[in-house]
């Protein structure tokens, strides 16, 4: 195993399918303890929810979105924008411009099944994302 790789992050997101039964659709370019890094695409609007395992950063690739998180009001991001929130932090996002793709590092790392939706019946780690590879 290789100790570095380069990713080319825009051949990669438009890997990303133009639809999905999921709310997310994400490719893992790293896995490790310390941080994950994916690509990932939103499909539809994706209702509060937090996650125990880690901090997230956000950097928005494509599309326009509006973000809510924690009890701020909710703000518009778009491409060459930067979001970070600290783990369990609420948050909520819906798409105002498709495709919406952003490149997210998740320190430590965050497990697939690490989503916990504010109202569970709004979701499960299945409904939420799939990995794409």
């Amino acid at each position: 195993m290789t100790d570095h790789k380069v990713f080319s992050i825009p051949d990669l997101a438009a890997t990303l399918p133009a639809t999905a039964e999921t709310m997310l659709t994400d490719i893992r370019l790293t896995d490790e303890q310390a941080a994950s890094c994916r690509i990932f695409r939103v499909y539809r609007a994706v209702p509060a929810h937090y996650h125990t395992s880690c901090d997230e950063y956000l950097y928005v690739l494509s599309g326009k979105a509006e973000i809510a998180i924690a009890t701020d009001a909710p703000k518009e991001v778009r491409p060459g924008q930067l979001i970070f929130f600290r783990k369990n932090t609420i948050h909520a996002l819906k798409i105002l411009e498709e495709p919406f793709t952003v490149l997210a590092i998740d320190t430590p790392r965050r497990p697939p099944e690490d989503v916990h939706f504010v109202n569970p019946a709004d979701g499960t780690p299945q409904s939420f994302i799939r990995t794409q590879y």
